[in-house]
């Protein structure tokens, strides 16, 4: 049932389908922990990488990877987390990991956990939406040690009103939302994977940031250090991730003229390997220029009369209801397929 909805889901809008370059591989997962990868950055030594899934206490890790993709190092949770889904490195070498996922919209609080440089466990913050539960698989850490929590579907951003403390819960107030451009891009989830916020990184030198959905990836440059700012009112560059399996994660190269993703193995076919891609970013456009976003590839449209367009608008129209609900249909199975796997602990 799932494979024929995806299908259909794909196959619905056939003129959507992009002819994108597929990204360069630099390296592959080859350790059996790293299956559900949903958040990496890449360091000057390697990459820092996390699983999504808490069942498997051996993949409740943060995971320390050489330039090879081999893991160096993994250190555990003093407490089992939810569900992890982003993470970030800060400038003095912290790394923030983003517990923040809820599929089923049911937790009370959200957290995220902070390691030292140095230290052997990381330390859990808890933080409490305004507005109700949200799921959420993004986050950013500000300049000043502040983490931005984008919203999955809506991609509201949500920031802590106090600093965090551990032991304490930190209410969120919500600072913005983010409006991303239409694409084309051709994803295993159709038209909502071309919306769903699923990773985000901040550049090296903090003048940019990098949302990502199933299938591109958007970059705002940040003035003066303003990430909300750039986010609610920039202009981003496209940078299309065609046909990944299922991308969650994003992270700038360390010289920052690259971005690196990597994909979810979990539901692949027996012996698929999470490979890290990279992709050339796309060059900032002169001022005042329109986004850059991938245009379709097909043969020459035929001219056609008057009537014929109103005929063509209406079929477009349908098709392009079906394919959402269809692609509703075809995240919502996915995303319940995934909720059973993980614990409803933590809440």
């Amino acid at each position: 049932m799932l494979g024929a909805l995806m299908l259909l889901a794909v196959v619905a809008l056939p003129a959507q389908a992009v002819a994108a370059a597929p990204g360069e591989p630099a390296c592959a997962v080859r350790d059996s922990r790293l299956t559900e990868l949903s958040g990496m950055v890449a360091t000057d030594d390697g990459f820092v990488m996390i699983n999504d899934g808490a069942d498997d206490e051996a993949r409740r890790r943060i995971f320390f990877l050489d330039r090879n993709c081999a893991v160096v190092r993994a250190v555990p949770y003093p407490t089992r987390p939810l569900d992890t889904e982003d993470l970030a490195v800060g400038a003095d070498g912290t790394v923030w990991v983003a517990d923040v996922g809820d599929n089923d919209r049911s937790r009370e609080t959200i957290a995220v956990w902070k390691l030292a440089p140095g230290a052997d466990r990381p330390v859990l913050h808890r933080m409490r939406y305004p507005d109700g539960p949200h799921d959420a698989e993004a986050m950013l850490v500000t300049g000043d040690g502040r983490p931005v929590v984008v919203t999955k579907f809506s991609a509201n951003l949500y920031a802590p009103t106090a600093a965090l403390r551990p032991g304490a819960t930190v209410p969120l107030a919500k600072v913005g939302q983010v409006k991303l451009p239409a694409s084309t891009t051709s994803n295993p989830y159709g038209l909502l994977g071309r919306s769903a916020v699923t990773g985000a990184a901040t550049a090296p030198d903090g003048r940019r940031v990098v949302l990502r959905t199933y299938a591109d990836a958007f970059e705002f440059d940040v003035a003066d250090g303003d990430v909300i700012a750039a986010l609610t009112g920039g202009n981003p560059r496209a940078t299309p991730l065609p046909d990944e399996p299922q991308g969650e994660s994003i992270s700038y190269s360390p010289d920052g003229r690259s971005l690196l993703t990597v994909s979810e193995t979990a539901d692949q076919p027996a012996g698929t390997r999470p490979t890290v891609l990279r992709y050339p970013l796309t060059a900032p456009a002169p001022s005042g220029s329109p986004v850059l976003t991938p245009e379709p590839t097909g043969p020459t449209p035929i001219a056609r009369s008057a009537g014929d367009a109103h005929v063509d608008s209406a079929v477009v129209s349908r098709v392009a209801l079906a394919a959402a609900a269809l692609g509703v249909l075809l995240i919502a199975v996915a995303l319940v397929a995934r909720a059973r796997r993980r614990t409803t602990s933590g809440k």
